[in-house]
């Protein structure tokens, strides 16, 4: 006969899916990575509300590294897998991810007031295939924020075809 566990006690029983662990563990390859190579780290895994969805319910942005490149504010994706098998791991950063990331760092740039600064957008990938030492690879300048501005229409142009 089996027995129905309170729901404090079933919570208790499940453990982390292994891909938060793989993220966390890719996160501080990465990170060590990027202070090697100059970068000076502000902040990890930076999570804000950044708006709705077309539900109405409130989203959670979240931007995994925050680091200076000399006087260049980096917002950094890192991706980690496994192996390459199915896709290359950059492809998991794709346009809706870059939405999301893009509008995060608005909402950091907003609160901490941060004007007259160059910023980017870059990915680390690191390949974790088992029993081989870690592939880390850094794209700097993945995407362009402007690539997410929302455009507005010159009322001029309308006047126009009047």
């Amino acid at each position: 006969m089996s027995q129905i566990l309170p729901l404090n006690d079933q919570a208790s029983l499940v453990s982390p899916p292994a891909t938060t662990e793989t993220g966390r563990i890719g996160e501080d390859l990465a990170a060590r990575f990027l202070t090697r190579q100059g970068y000076r780290l502000v902040v990890a895994n930076f999570k804000a509300p950044v708006g709705r969805n077309n539900k109405g319910v409130q989203v959670t942005g979240e931007i995994d590294l925050i680091a200076l490149d000399g006087d260049v504010l980096c917002f950094i994706e890192v991706k980690t897998r496994s192996s390459e098998d199915f896709a290359p791991i950059i492809t998991a950063v794709d346009r809706r991810k870059q939405r999301q990331i893009t509008r995060t760092a608005r909402v950091y740039r907003k609160i901490f007031a941060i004007r007259n600064i160059n910023c980017r957008f870059d990915v680390v990938t690191v390949l974790r295939p088992e029993g081989r030492k870690p592939q880390i690879d850094l794209k700097k300048g993945f995407w362009q924020e402007s690539s997410f501005r929302k455009h507005s229409w010159n009322h001029q142009i309308w006047q126009d075809f009047a």
